[in-house]
């Protein structure tokens, strides 16, 4: 490792010298690593990190890729350049059910996990989203789904004047907009389950591995940012997120030291994070739609029937806040 830290030692960023070292522990305590690539940009950055802590560690490690069904060919390539490029072999693995069949049969995805979670729960008890503050009132009626309906009255809340992170008031305006705009159509986070999930879980199982590690950042916000270690010890296998304390700058200047190249869903198209193509859970989904349709405009197209619901309801909720927001403007 002494020429890895002369490199690192000179760029004067501790972050990237700490995450180093912890990587050179972990590895040190674990046989066998899987470690799960995106064809993002951090996972560019986990394989790199992996590929020169293991020539010192005699740890194990296969790759493997989540096809959900649904990818960039730009995405594609870049695995492509990877395998080439690293000399390493990494696993596509199929999606138990793709994002397109699960879309299909279970409801699609809106908002985000969480909040997609707690709706599909209501769904299921033929919720009639009344405007309702009071949770016992909402469970004398229904009697079951004790979750969703404390979400729906905001009753994770210790403090009532400020709704917890577990509430639906955590999203600002989501309940006024779902109180006058009901869901007409099915909404779940299962694409996520059976592309993603039980695909990692199968994939654990089958490679006997004792460590699984992911490019997972907490400046990357959502549940991560509720996470704070990189690590934890887990019954036979434990995880580890090597990047976990990267800001974005921290990225960049481990791409300068390394010279890392992106695929062109970044170095092209200029997107500043991919995921599943299209999810409805993205901030920038307008814009990164509008790119897609640019570069890729067949899996552009593909995704407009996958999610047309969702885009037509995340397009109606952002009309709804915009509305709220010219409103508070008007009374001040």
């Amino acid at each position: 490792m002494h020429e890895l830290y002369q490199e690192l030692i000179k760029c004067g960023n501790g972050v990237i010298v700490d995450a180093v070292m912890k990587c050179e522990s972990v590895f040190l305590h674990h046989d066998k690593a899987l470690v799960s690539l995106s064809g993002g940009a951090d996972s560019d950055i986990i394989l790199d990190l992996c590929q020169r802590v293991r020539r010192e560690q005699p740890i194990e490690i296969e790759y493997a890729f989540f096809d959900t069904g649904i990818e960039y060919a730009a995405t594609k390539e870049q695995l492509d350049y990877l395998e080439w490029s690293y000399q390493v072999e990494i696993k596509r693995l199929r999606a138990i059910k793709s994002i397109p069949v699960c879309c299909k049969e279970y409801g699609q995805p809106f908002a985000s996990k969480y909040i997609s979670m707690m709706i599909e729960r209501l769904q299921n008890i033929g919720f009639e989203w009344d405007d309702c503050d009071s949770f016992q009132e909402l469970w004398d009626k229904y009697g079951e789904c004790r979750s969703g309906l404390r979400w729906w009255t905001n009753d994770f809340a210790k403090d009532k004047s400020k709704p917890s992170k577990f509430d639906i008031g955590y999203r600002r305006h989501l309940k006024e907009f779902m109180v006058e705009n009901p869901p007409w159509f099915w909404i779940s986070p299962k694409c996520c389950t059976y592309a993603k999930k039980k695909v990692a879980a199968k994939a654990i199982e089958s490679s006997e591995c004792d460590l699984t590690v992911t490019g997972v950042r907490k400046a990357e916000g959502g549940s991560r940012a509720f996470q704070n270690k990189c690590f934890d010890r887990g019954i036979g296998v434990d995880t580890y997120r090597p990047l976990f304390w990267f800001s974005d700058s921290d990225r960049q200047s481990y791409e300068a030291i390394f010279n890392i190249s992106h695929s062109d869903c970044y170095e092209v198209w200029g997107f500043k994070r991919t995921g599943c193509v299209g999810c409805p859970y993205s901030r920038n989904l307008q814009a990164d739609l509008e790119t897609t349709k640019r570069h890729e405009p067949k899996i552009y197209f593909a995704v407009q029937k996958i999610f047309a619901d969702a885009y037509e309801y995340t397009r109606m909720f952002n009309e709804f806040k915009e509305w709220q927001r010219c409103k508070t403007l008007q009374k001040e």
